[in-house]
């Protein structure tokens, strides 16, 4: 799965994972790839098929490879900034546009790879090792070749001074050898991984000769040397960030570029409230929104500007697995380790009201990990699901065996009665008393206390309702709002009791899920791992995900994960949606059509017609 570079806020893993299958080498997914001594060698790598574009082809199809290049844009990001190195635990990063990776992908493509800075991918059918050729044309801004050196040096950064969440990712690389003239090999600890040669080739990449006396772990307001299409012009602290086209840019001609980058400036202004951001964005400060609150979508665009056509939105479809938005229980407090509480609660969340009431009806409530995919389980486990989780009978819920999960439901009335009185006998069973009206620990004596962390408030009018519910419970319940910064600080190091968390997926798990799941990652900080899961069965039944050695058995081994994690009760799952929410000042033009599985904003351009009608005031 892969890493989204350019987010300025946490480093979440994002969009997609892809392996491959074990199958002849007539369907190896390389389109027009030809077996020598069972090495395969091309232009991309695919998942399950071919990839969609062959080693001839000239741009992606859902872009305008004429789109024109001009203009500036301005987007917004809620937060501050104090580090341009986004790869250390260390700092709250701004983008750069400056570093690149190995490979990139296809919008339009559930697990596709193509070459970037690399322009031959080679591997032998057993995915011991993978190599990469690099671009003879591929160049940092100072005019320097991107070299072998460099990518080795940028897995050893990673590895040993980086984020701890990419060490982690990169784990499972052995080693990295210089193997031609340009050509770099990484051979990793274990053959027949079908996902590493595509984690690899997300390898973002940094100029050694650059970093020769800087210290990789400090931040730094230097903006880096990259070879990126764009580099920081300009900042100002905590406000704002320039970046401007770069003229001579190696890759403007590849096929993987064609239409996309068009802005000849891009700027990041920083919001420290995300209601002012919203206000600002009515008043034309800044161009492009992607809109996460129902409530401003619903009513919070009522404005002249809509109405004029100065300002558009829409509602995109997509095709994205949704993965699974929550309350997360941070169940390294000993007082969320009884499961049969944290089932318990759940009963006091009132999705069906918030829908209605907050919502505005937008929303569908996830009952999966893997939501809006073929990988979601559903109904009773299957006889090849049972396959893998007999064996583990008696050290999972006996659940996961005889019932469906599903979230607890109400009438939308706001009258819970019924689930408050289905808590209570939870409760009970698990030893869990009410004195004075008042929920008492059972190991304890003390009073049951939760701290919601919130990072908006926005956020608050939902939980509110929440905590009202559980205080019927006898539960006492505080939100604490921070910023930005003092929020990633805490949950980086687990410093909380419940917290909202997005486990987003892509079509192909792999790999990731050892961040999301595993004993490994509990403790270690900055990790997806929120809940803090220690169980050797879900180490496990990760590890059988990423051994899958084909689809079926990829799509059997994430039900059974999903099956024993919902069972467990480590989230309150929230809501979830299969659309994106945009809205935009009218002075650009789009492609025919959005790629399956993102807005596609970069292949978007400023059209110069629309854009002095917007200036002269609209129409």
């Amino acid at each position: 799965m892969a890493f989204d570079w350019m987010n300025p806020g946490r480093r979440d893993f994002l969009k997609f994972a892809a392996a491959l299958a074990a199958a002849p080498a007539s369907a190896w997914p390389f389109t027009g790839a030809r077996a020598a001594d069972e090495i395969y060698r091309g232009h991309a790598i695919g998942m399950w098929e071919d990839p969609k574009h062959g080693p001839d082809f000239t741009h992606y199809d859902w872009v305008n490879p004429e789109a024109p290049k001009g203009g500036e844009v301005v987007h917004h990001v809620v937060g501050t900034f104090d580090t341009f190195n986004g790869f250390t635990l260390k700092g709250n990063p701004a983008p750069t546009g400056a570093i690149e990776t190995l490979l990139t992908s296809n919008l339009d493509e559930t697990s596709t790879e193509y070459g970037l800075l690399a322009g031959e991918i080679a591997f032998p059918k057993d995915r011991a090792w993978v190599e990469f050729t690099l671009r003879e044309e591929a160049r940092w801004h100072d005019g320097k070749p991107v070299s072998v050196d460099d990518a080795i040096f940028s897995l050893e950064m990673l590895q040993t001074k980086g984020h701890p969440q990419y060490r982690f990712y990169y784990q499972s690389i052995a080693k990295a050898e210089q193997t031609g003239e340009r050509t770099v090999r990484f051979t990793f600890e274990n053959a027949n991984n079908r996902e590493l040669p595509l984690i690899v080739g997300q390898l973002p990449v940094f100029p050694k000769h650059y970093w020769d006396g800087r210290d990789f772990e400090k931040t730094t307001l230097e903006p880096p040397l990259g070879s990126g299409p764009y580099k920081v012009e300009s900042f100002d602290v905590g406000r704002s960030v320039t970046l401007t086209r770069v003229e001579d840019y190696w890759g403007r001609d590849l096929a993987v570029n064609r239409g996309l980058n068009n802005p000849d400036r891009i700027r990041y202004d920083f919001y420290r409230d995300r209601i002012v951001a919203f206000e600002a964005f009515k008043a034309g400060a800044y161009d492009f929104r992607r809109e996460l609150v129902s409530k401003q979508w619903a009513t919070g665009y009522d404005v002249p500007a809509l109405k004029s056509g100065d300002m558009q939105r829409a509602s995109i479809e997509h095709s994205l697995p949704t993965g699974m938005q929550c309350f997360a229980y941070n169940i390294r407090r000993e007082k969320f380790q009884d499961p049969a509480l944290r089932e318990a609660l759940a009963y006091a969340f009132d999705f069906e009201w918030s829908n209605t009431n907050l919502f505005y009806g937008v929303y569908e409530r996830p009952k999966s990990f893997f939501e809006n995919s073929e990988l979601a389980s559903s109904g009773l486990p299957s006889e090849a699901e049972l396959k893998i989780l007999e064996p583990y009978r008696g050290r999972i819920p006996d659940r996961v065996f005889t019932e469906e999960y599903l979230p607890p439901k109400t009438d939308g009335s706001g009258n819970i009665r019924d689930n408050l009185r289905t808590a209570f006998g939870i409760l009970r069973k698990a030893g869990w008393k009410i004195e004075g009206g008042k929920l008492l620990d059972p190991k304890t004596g003390k009073p049951l206390e939760i701290e919601f962390l919130l990072s908006s408030p926005a956020f608050e009018r939902i939980v509110l309702p929440f905590t009202q519910n559980l205080e019927r419970l006898g539960v006492t319940s505080t939100v604490r709002t921070v910023d930005t910064a003092q929020y990633r600080n805490r949950t980086d190091s687990f410093d909380f009791d419940i917290t909202t968390e997005v486990f987003g997926q892509s079509s192909s798990p792999g790999n990731e899920q050892r961040d999301y799941w595993t004993s490994a990652a509990a403790d270690r900080p900055g990790s997806r791992n929120t809940v803090g899961i220690k169980d050797p069965v879900i180490d496990e039944l990760v590890d059988l995900l990423i051994a899958a050695p084909t689809w079926e058995d990829l799509v059997t081994r994430c039900r059974a994960l999903d099956r024993v994690l919902l069972w467990n009760h480590f989230v309150i799952p929230q809501w979830a949606s299969t659309s994106f929410f945009v809205a935009w000042w009218n002075r650009f033009g789009r492609p025919e059509r959005n790629p399956k599985y993102d807005v596609g904003f970069d292949s978007w351009w400023i059209d110069p017609e629309l854009d002095a009608k917007l200036k002269r005031g609209g129409s």
